[in-house]
């Protein structure tokens, strides 16, 4: 037996005989926001995490996504993107920065190959405004969870339209069979005589491009 039935097996002993009919309470809501309200709360506390924040327009943003890598990385930069990133925003970021590198099914970096890389560039699946989070679940313009996780930085692109206003409307729009990555700012930890230390679990930059068109 290994340890996942191990696991499972004591899980469902545990539920014997609960009554699993009991109706799931809603949980509550915060009050709805205006879209322009909701954009701007999140862009506030995405701000909060210490990460960068810039809202564009779509027809500026490779420009704008080129910039942040050179701003945080240096002009040499090494980027990954994943395979299904926009292709029309893959093109322009190819054009603009000297070294880009994809990631995909066929064509997947060895971990030495994505520790040797400067940044990501990815979408997201959905922005919070309450909790100035976004998720990612990891389909094709967002990548694997390596890539989002090894590199130094990560430029992440969310449209106006995918900020919600808690994280029960992000729930519901998250598909519970796809891995999902939760992030608030970029990567650190206190654990230590509460020093703040960045970039531990994750990259030590976060800078998000909201596009506004």
């Amino acid at each position: 037996m290994s340890a996942r039935d191990e696991i499972l097996g004591k899980v469902r002993r545990a539920l014997e005989g609960v009554d699993r009919t009991r109706e799931v309470p809603t949980p509550p809501r915060v009050p709805a926001y205006a879209p322009d309200a909701r954009v701007d709360l999140f862009d506030e506390r995405v701000a909060d995490y210490k990460a960068v924040v810039e809202r564009c327009t779509r027809a500026r943003l490779p420009e704008v996504v080129a910039e942040a890598v050179r701003r945080h990385a240096g002009p040499d930069a090494l980027v990954v993107v994943p395979v299904d990133l926009d292709a029309g925003l893959r093109a322009e970021v190819t054009a603009a920065l000297p070294a880009v590198v994809v990631d995909g099914p066929g064509q997947t970096l060895s971990a030495a190959e994505l520790d040797a890389t400067s940044g990501v560039v990815t979408a997201a699946r959905v922005g919070i405004a309450e909790t100035g989070t976004i998720v990612l679940d990891h389909t094709g313009d967002q990548g694997r969870r390596a890539i989002s996780l090894v590199p130094d930085l990560h430029v992440c692109v969310v449209r106006a339209d995918q900020v919600v206003d808690d994280v029960p409307d992000a729930v519901d729009l998250l598909d519970p069979s796809r891995p999902h990555t939760w992030i608030s700012g970029p990567s650190a930890t206190s654990d230590i005589e509460l020093d703040r230390v960045e970039g531990v679990h994750g990259p030590r930059t976060l800078h998000v491009v909201i596009v506004e068109d």
